[in-house]
């Protein structure tokens, strides 16, 4: 019986059928090139961290948690009217990967060219969300404590 074959196998059929919703939020993961733990070296990432404040990157849209961890990122977007997921994944990335690649003093990708998101739905809870986000360094064994670890953004939740 010969294999099966899928005309539209991989990342680019993935992203065939993705929806942009304003005002929605997503849960987004992507990792580096490799899965490389280049934000275990602690200069380059602090550069690279800082980039999620520059107001270029997310445009109309709003960065609502973040963390980096050693070879991957976790992002909580909400979509602004003039915009699109696959465009703030890229600006989010390129930002990211320009301030490491400088600091660290090397050139070439950072990060893997796909990402996965899930449309956080209505009743879902953008607080619980961002919870688990910033709470992934804790699960992965680097800190103890949330506050413990310094890549990290969703200072909201807790009022």
């Amino acid at each position: 019986m010969p294999p099966l074959v899928f005309p539209h196998a991989g990342h680019a059929a993935l992203r065939r059928h993705r929806v942009d919703l304003p005002g929605h939020v997503y849960l987004v993961t992507a990792t580096t090139l490799a899965r490389q733990p280049f934000f275990g070296e602690f200069a380059p990432t602090c550069v690279a961290a800082r980039r999620h404040l520059d107001p270029d990157v997310c445009r109309d849209s709003r960065l609502l948690a973040w963390v980096l961890m050693p070879d991957h990122g976790h992002w909580l977007v909400q979509v602004g009217d003039g915009d699109h997921l696959a465009s703030i994944m890229n600006r989010i990335k390129s930002a990211t990967a320009r301030a490491y690649n400088e600091e660290a003093r090397r050139t070439g990708a950072l990060w893997a060219r796909a990402y996965h998101e899930r449309l956080l739905r209505v009743d879902d809870d953008v607080r619980g969300a961002a919870c688990y986000l910033v709470a992934n360094p804790v699960r992965a064994g680097l800190v103890k404590r949330v506050g413990d670890y310094p890549f990290w953004n969703a200072v909201w939740i807790g009022n």
